[in-house]
């Protein structure tokens, strides 16, 4: 692929697995209908109980990429477990962001209590990153890679518990009917994380996925929160689902 092929969408995560987790069934769909889209892992997530180092994290990552059709994935080389928001880490982001060009950026929306604490600094960093993107008369920085405004950020959630958006931001829950099961063969990807001691783990993932497909009036939904208000010129087509 060439190095200034653009993206549409980008989604951001602390670790591999984060994206799939929260928004797999989103990016299947996105690529299924035409759009490139893009995943970027902050940290390889190595060290692991599980795996056997960076070299296995990167090829589940990559297998799972496959599986949801994505047209490029990222790793950014920051530590996993001693990932903090710093300037570093938010530019490298940003020159991401101004090298693929993305219309819509995906990320992480709120800690994960009892988790990895990596997951909330990655919300403030994705954020940053946005912010960074536009910045003009900061070339040197950024490698002078042109400028870029990404026109939407959305955040999206892992389950450890009752998804609730922050206060402030506004849901929209997208349809993974279609996806889903892409969805839950790109988390299988992870066999290095998910053995059999933790196939509780893909319960989990289904079950979350029904339960808010049933909240918004579909089979399987993954939660998204936004500051902007959610707009459309044509609200039959945004409310009620096309007949086939």
């Amino acid at each position: 692929m060439p190095e200034d092929a653009s993206l549409d969408v980008i989604a951001v995560g602390a670790h591999p697995d984060d994206v799939e987790i929260g928004c797999g069934g989103t990016l299947a769909a996105l690529s299924a209908a035409g759009y490139r889209v893009g995943i970027v892992d902050i940290t390889d997530g190595e060290p692991t109980p599980g795996s056997s180092g960076p070299e296995e994290r990167m090829r589940e990552a990559a297998a799972a990429a496959e599986v949801l059709g994505v047209a490029e994935r990222v790793q950014l080389d920051f530590p996993n477990r001693k990932l903090f928001d710093g300037f570093e880490v938010r530019v490298a982001l940003a020159k991401v962001f101004r090298r693929f060009r993305p219309q819509l950026v995906l990320g992480l929306g709120e800690k994960t209590p009892l988790a990895s604490p990596d997951h909330a600094e990655a919300v403030a960093i994705t954020e940053a990153a946005v912010f960074y993107s536009r910045l003009t008369k900061w070339d040197d920085v950024f490698d002078h890679l042109p400028v870029h405004t990404v026109s939407s950020l959305a955040n999206y959630f892992l389950p450890t518990g009752v998804t609730d958006v922050p206060p402030g931001y506004w849901p929209l829950v997208v349809d993974i009917t279609e996806t889903l099961e892409q969805k839950m063969d790109a988390v299988r990807c992870y066999a290095s994380q998910f053995p059999e001691s933790k196939a509780h783990v893909f319960d989990r993932v289904r079950t979350i996925a029904e339960h808010t497909g049933m909240l918004a009036g579909c089979a399987a939904g993954e939660l998204f929160a936004s500051v902007k208000m959610p707009c459309t010129k044509d609200l039959l087509g945004m409310l009620v689902p096309k007949r086939s």
